[in-house]
């Protein structure tokens, strides 16, 4: 993701990589049932000597695929509730985690969100981000508000839509599944054709750390 202000430095960056051979790659979900079709997909397998920190929730699935090396995370289970640690903030520190232990040379942050119908947008449609931006994040002050948004957009992937036959569109990042009025109307601004909980907050990570029932409208899938 290109971060506001530093188009050129960013493009360098991407044209650098664009010349070395992509051979690793890790995949960053969010949810167990998320991760599991790609685990079974790619026999995958659990790396129970794990290369995270002693006591982290965080699970690690990896293997071969034609030459190309896979590593998919996600960030496993509350430890006192039980349920997937959903979110920004559990999402970026293993993001982090994994991009430190494992150096990939491309990142995917892929899974389930919400997508709306007056976009354009149906349930299985597959999406990849234009642009990414939070609508929870609400600072009223000047600057600081469009810091708070962070709009920014993402690296530009013609061959993959077309030869994928996949959607393009906006996407708009918060911590919380429902919308208050005031998401709503940041959603909105944001043109956000997609809504999520995690990817905004990795997309800014990833640049950094490489560099140095719903309402009708709102479809919740793939």
């Amino acid at each position: 993701m290109a971060p506001h202000g530093e188009g050129s430095e960013e493009a360098m960056v991407v044209q650098d990589e664009n010349r070395k051979p992509i051979s690793s790659i890790l995949i960053v979900i969010a949810m167990q049932t998320e991760a599991m079709p790609i685990v079974n997909k790619f026999q995958l397998e659990e790396d129970l000597d794990s290369v995270f920190p002693k006591g982290v929730p965080w699970v690690r699935y990896h293997g071969v695929y034609k030459d190309l090396h896979i590593n998919l995370v996600w960030p496993g289970k509350d430890s006192t509730l039980g349920v997937d640690s959903v979110g920004t903030i559990s999402a970026s520190l293993v993001t982090y985690a994994a991009i430190q232990a494992l150096q990939p040379d491309l990142i995917i942050n892929a899974g389930t969100a919400g997508s709306f119908k007056v976009k354009g947008a149906s349930i299985s449609d597959v999406f990849l981000a234009s642009d990414v931006a939070f609508h929870d994040r609400r600072i009223p002050i000047p600057v600081f508000d469009l810091y708070g948004v962070g709009s920014r957009q993402s690296f530009s992937t013609p061959n993959l839509l077309k030869e994928l036959n996949l959607k393009a569109g906006k996407l708009s990042t918060g911590d919380s599944l429902d919308m208050s009025p005031q998401e709503e109307a940041s959603i909105v601004a944001n043109d956000a054709t997609v809504k999520d909980m995690e990817v905004k907050l990795n997309s800014f990570l990833i640049t950094w750390g490489l560099k140095h029932p719903h309402p009708d409208e709102l479809s919740y899938g793939l």
